[in-house]
C-alpha cells in the first residue's frame, strides 16, 4: 500500500485544521499525519507522496516548516525524486511568497508537483488578528480535503 506523508506546522490551528482535511480525505492510502517538528528525512523516505501545509508568516514559510526542510534537505536528496506533492499555505492575506518557497525547495528535490498550492486566506490583518486562534471555513476544509483524496486516489492507482 503507497503512503502519502502530511507535514505541516501550525501556531494559531489553521493549518492544522487544513493538513487534517486532507490527511482525513486519504482513505485509499497509509497516511500519516506529522507536525514539522516531528518529522524527518526518514519520514520523507518512507513515502510515496507529500502534502506539505504550511503557514505564510511575514511572506514566508513559517519557521517550524523551514526548520524541517532544513534537517531533511540534503539527507533526502537525490533519493526522493519524481515523487508527487501537493501544498497547503495558510496565509492573512497573500500566500504566494511562501508557496513559490516551497515550490523551489521541492524542485531541488526534483518533486512533481500534482496540483497548484492551495493557498487560504483569513484575513488577519491585525497583530491580534494574526496571532489569535483561528477557524477555517468548511468551504475551505473541503477544498483541502479533496486535494487530500485526489493525491491520494492518483497515488493509489499508480498514476502519480
Amino acid at each position: 500500500m503507497k503512503t502519502l506523508l502530511v507535514v505541516y506546522h501550525s501556531m494559531t490551528g489553521g493549518t492544522a485544521q487544513m493538513a487534517q482535511a486532507a490527511a482525513g480525505a486519504a482513505a485509499e492510502v497509509k497516511t500519516r499525519l506529522l507536525r514539522a517538528e516531528s518529522a524527518g528525512p526518514d519520514d520523507l523516505l518512507a513515502a510515496d507522496g507529500y502534502i506539505f501545509a504550511t503557514p505564510e508568516n511575514l511572506a514566508a514559510i513559517a519557521g517550524g516548516m523551514k526548520e524541517f526542510l532544513d534537517r531533511s534537505y540534503y539527507p533526502a536528496l537525490g533519493r526522493i525524486e519524481g515523487r508527487p506533492y501537493a501544498a497547503l499555505i495558510c496565509a492573512g492575506s497573500d500566500g504566494s511568497n511562501a508557496a513559490r518557497q516551497l515550490a523551489r525547495i521541492a524542485t531541488g528535490w526534483r518533486l512533481r508537483p500534482v496540483a497548484n498550492p492551495l493557498i487560504i486566506c483569513t484575513n488577519a490583518q491585525t497583530p491580534e488578528a494574526i496571532l489569535a486562534p483561528k477557524t477555517i471555513a468548511p468551504a475551505d476544509l473541503a477544498a483541502c480535503a479533496a486535494l487530500g483524496g485526489a493525491l491520494a486516489a492518483g497515488l493509489a492507482m499508480g498514476i502519480f
